[in-house]
């Protein structure tokens, strides 16, 4: 099962957090996750693993304190990289640097400058599929992680390409279902 982060103060600001780790959970943000959490706690989880990012870490530590299971932290699990555009507006973000027009994938190669494309970003995801299938294979994993990085997973786990995929919103502590299929690393040079 996938969550997304809880609300950050750059969430709040309407800024690119990307890989920046200056955010912290607003005080809705904070209620979010416990919420979530309480919505969580029928579940049978065994692990939390979270991005290292601050934002999913906060929210992981709620979320565990409340089912009292232990948080490990994977970068792999962190929003797609947006080099220097980290930090500006949202609504400065170029469509075609992005790689998203109009909430559809239309290239894949596409990147803000130093930023990641959405192909490597994709296969950033998909290494940690394979991780978890190697150091976690009977787990019951619960997944704290960004936006971005839960339609890259559910992208690589269904081994569509991004390319024409829909780009849907994704909410802050919005819950996500996802189905670990076998053959990842079959998959893994598309």
């Amino acid at each position: 099962m996938l969550v997304r982060h809880a609300e950050s103060t750059w969430n709040e600001l309407h800024l690119v957090q990307g890989q920046n780790d200056e955010a912290r959970l607003t005080d809705r943000g904070r209620q979010q996750a416990a919420d979530v959490a309480e919505e969580l706690r029928s579940r049978d989880f065994d692990l939390i693993v979270s991005s290292d990012l601050r934002r999913a870490t906060e929210t992981a530590a709620i979320i565990a304190d409340v089912l009292g299971l232990v948080v490990a932290t994977d970068e792999l699990l962190r929003e797609r990289g947006f080099g220097v555009a980290e930090g500006g507006p949202i609504d400065q973000l170029r469509e075609e640097t992005v790689g998203v027009v109009e909430g559809v994938v239309i290239d894949d190669d596409a990147s803000p400058e130093g930023g990641e494309t959405l192909r490597d970003f994709r296969q950033r995801a998909g290494r940690f599929l394979e991780l978890r299938e190697l150091k976690w294979p009977e787990r019951r994993l619960l997944v704290i992680t960004h936006g971005g990085t839960i339609r890259a997973l559910q992208s690589y786990n269904e081994g569509t390409p991004f390319l024409g995929s829909k780009w849907d919103r994704v909410a802050n502590c919005s819950v996500w279902t996802l189905t670990p299929h076998r053959g990842w690393s079959s998959r893994r040079k598309e």
